[in-house]
């Protein structure tokens, strides 16, 4: 069962939480004592709902909307954030594109729509909060890769790209804003979502020596390990059932 003490006090940003995993962390969150700033890109009425699930719990919820790929937009939201809540402690950056292109039909636009949103969003994020985080006293920062920025996946190359940007960017900014803010960064293998395509969770089962996709409840426990590992920085936590091997 959830300890609804654990975060109390603190504040955490969820980038895309009104669907997919942003949801299920944030609403993880807010069981474990945290008021969340709930990121949202087009997901309106969805953020909504996630909103009104948090204030059931009896924790604070404010849907903020912003555009990532544009800077001033990303120091905005931040200051949003921290005018309402007053602090903030946790940034989580999972908003993320998933767009699958092959090398000789990649187009600038795919490029720009991988690496604007999967990297470029995540470090101007960063680079917005660490004042705020700094100032926290326990400041944490948690990045989404994922696996296939490990692997490398031909057919999803410039995502790939991105999230093997997002593991240096880790390490980097674990250096950077130690010893104030500890950062590290999960990479998902696939998560079972509902409206994903079958055919991605039958061939990961098949790969994976588990024998199974993860859940949205595998990675918001991870999130909920990684913000309180004190002694735990620059670290990928790989979430694959073994894919990887």
């Amino acid at each position: 069962m959830p300890d609804d003490t654990k975060l109390l006090g603190r504040v955490a940003l969820v980038t895309g939480a009104g669907k997919r995993l942003g949801r299920a962390v944030a609403l993880r969150l807010a069981q474990e004592g945290a008021d969340v700033a709930i990121h949202y890109g087009k997901s309106a009425s969805e953020a909504r709902d996630v909103v009104e699930q948090i204030d059931k719990l009896g924790r604070r919820a404010v849907a903020f909307p912003a555009e990532l790929t544009d800077v001033p937009a990303i120091r905005q939201l931040v200051n949003q954030v921290v005018a309402q809540f007053g602090h903030l402690d946790i940034l989580i950056n999972t908003a993320a594109t998933f767009l699958q292109t092959k090398f000789g039909e990649t187009t600038e636009t795919i490029w720009h729509g991988s690496l604007d949103t999967n990297l470029k969003a995540p470090f101007f994020l960063s680079q917005a909060a660490a004042p705020y985080l700094t100032q926290s006293g326990r400041g944490v920062i948690i990045n989404f890769a994922d696996i296939g920025g490990l692997l490398g996946w031909r057919d999803f190359l410039p995502h790939s790209v991105s999230k093997a940007g997002v593991v240096m960017l880790t390490r980097i900014l674990a250096k950077e804003l130690a010893p104030a803010v500890r950062v590290n960064a999960i990479a998902p293998g696939t998560i079972s979502m509902p409206g994903d395509p079958p055919e991605w969770e039958t061939d990961y089962v098949r790969l994976a020596p588990l024998r199974r996709t993860g859940r949205p409840k595998d990675i918001a426990d991870a999130v909920l390990y990684l913000i309180t590992a004190e002694f735990m920085t620059g670290h990928v936590l790989v979430l694959d059932g073994g894919r990887t091997l």
